[in-house]
């Protein structure tokens, strides 16, 4: 059991997950013109940090606290919009990778009773949020479904079968904040054993762009944050070239789709905002792809 004296930031095993999801609840807090609407992001954190947020969450609004919470509610919503088109063309799987306090299992229960979710985290991740769904009184969804793994000892294919999802039909993975954590070789791995995954199936990622193709401030700025998640326990170990990873996609039998940076970005879900929320910075880029062959 959980001891509610601690705060839930100490005891998360992945402080990512964590800052995720403050991300995803501040924004419900903060920003009037929401692009992500998540009534359970606050439920994550536990009483004493909602409680916190809910005090003074401009204390979290300052320019580089913007930046980040734009970065991630822009992804999900990028990754989102993917999977309901998917959807209207009959997929009825999505796999969620690193999947941490994602909420779309929650949130869609009602409304999309049909798609079976599979959500792959370490198994430490997985305890903890189970406890945070009893915490809440959240009843787990019957099609949620949960895998835990560790995508540096288990290969994506052999734990997708063993997690009972249907490899003879199409599927939307999502794989957002967890190939920056491993290493050149995993990520290497992972996306080879994606060859195993139907045609017509899709994913959706996101990857830390190699340095040598940012411009000098946004560099500086990149190295700045890489020494914050490293002095936090867990530090970045990859980073690709777009050319890079439509390589390694191709070769898995995917074909780019999208793969956007922050301009293209902010100007599909940013644009026109009163309060300027923006992604500052091109150290990450978000891609689409449909495997092919």
């Amino acid at each position: 059991m959980m001891n509610n004296t601690q705060t839930p930031s100490t005891l998360c095993p992945s402080q990512s997950a964590f800052r995720v999801a403050t991300a995803r609840a501040l924004h419900q807090l903060l920003d009037q013109q929401r692009i992500l609407e998540d009534p359970f992001a606050l439920g994550c954190l536990g009483p004493q940090k909602a409680a916190e947020l809910m005090l003074d969450p401009d204390q979290y609004n300052d320019v580089s606290g913007r930046s980040l919470r734009a970065g991630i509610v822009v992804r999900s919503k990028f990754a989102e919009d993917h999977l309901l088109k998917a959807v209207t063309l009959g997929c009825r799987q999505y796999v969620v990778i690193g999947a941490g306090l994602d909420t779309w299992a929650l949130r869609t229960a009602q409304s999309l009773p049909a798609v079976n979710v599979f959500e792959l985290d370490q198994p430490a991740m997985q305890v903890w949020k189970r406890q945070v769904y009893a915490d809440n009184g959240w009843e787990t969804p019957d099609r949620l479904h949960w895998i835990s793994m560790d995508l540096r000892n288990v290969s994506i294919d052999s734990a997708l079968r063993q997690g009972g999802i249907d490899m003879s039909v199409p599927m939307v993975v999502s794989a957002l904040g967890v190939f920056v954590y491993l290493s050149p070789i995993a990520v290497e791995g992972v996306i080879h054993a994606m060859r195993a995954l139907p045609i017509g199936s899709s994913l959706v990622m996101d990857y830390r762009l190699s340095e040598q193709c940012l411009p000098p401030i946004e560099r500086t700025i990149m190295q700045f944050t890489e020494h914050l998640m490293a002095a936090g326990g867990e530090p970045w170990c990859s980073s690709s070239t777009p050319e890079e990873i439509k390589a390694l996609l191709e070769a898995a039998g995917f074909d780019v789709e999208e793969d956007l940076g922050p301009t293209e970005l902010n100007n599909r879900y940013l644009a026109r905002r009163r309060d300027g929320l923006q992604i500052a910075g091109g150290g990450f880029r978000y891609l689409s792809a449909i495997k092919t062959r």
